[in-house]
């Protein structure tokens, strides 16, 4: 038949209204770790999805600028080279000059949208610092939480002359 733990006696009951509230401290410091830990993780790869997009909107901004550049050169080059045909030649000037403007549209527009998700990936960052914060925090509780117990303890074995 197994061991029954038994309720102290003598000296040891008025040990056990200390150790019930600080087990029971422990247990919700345990519980507010694991969810501290848990949304630490999931800042974290918020920031992590968000340093993706803004990298990833700031190649397209890239892109647009180059194509930019690229409309630019075409509609410069039609409009210094003598063609054989000037009709046909305006109008593919007049073509590239429309592209090199729609493309300055675009590029702002990017260059805006990767201002936006920066100011996203900013506050995942500041999330996932502070959740992290917490979690250190909520361990010093515990650690302190399982010396009191451990130190309350060994108290009462010395004062027994254990």
């Amino acid at each position: 038949m197994p061991e029954m733990i038994e309720a102290p006696e003598g000296g040891h009951h008025e040990e056990l209204p200390f150790m019930l509230p600080v087990a029971f401290t422990l247990s919700v410091l345990a519980v507010l770790v694991s969810i501290a830990t848990l949304m630490g993780h999931r800042a974290s790869t918020e920031l992590l999805v968000a340093q993706t997009k803004v990298a990833d909107q700031w190649a397209m901004y890239q892109a647009k600028n180059i194509r930019l550049r690229q409309m630019q050169v075409a509609a410069d080059l039609f409009a210094t080279v003598m063609p054989a045909d000037k009709e046909k030649a305006a109008a593919l000037e007049k073509k590239y000059k429309e592209e090199a403007e729609r493309y300055e549209k675009e590029k702002d527009d990017a260059g805006e949208q990767s201002k936006e998700t920066e100011a996203e990936r900013d506050l995942a960052a500041k999330r996932e610092n502070r959740y992290d914060a917490g979690e250190v925090i909520l361990e010093i509780a515990l650690i302190i939480c399982s010396l009191t117990l451990l130190t309350k303890k060994k108290d009462s074995g010395l004062r027994e002359g254990r």
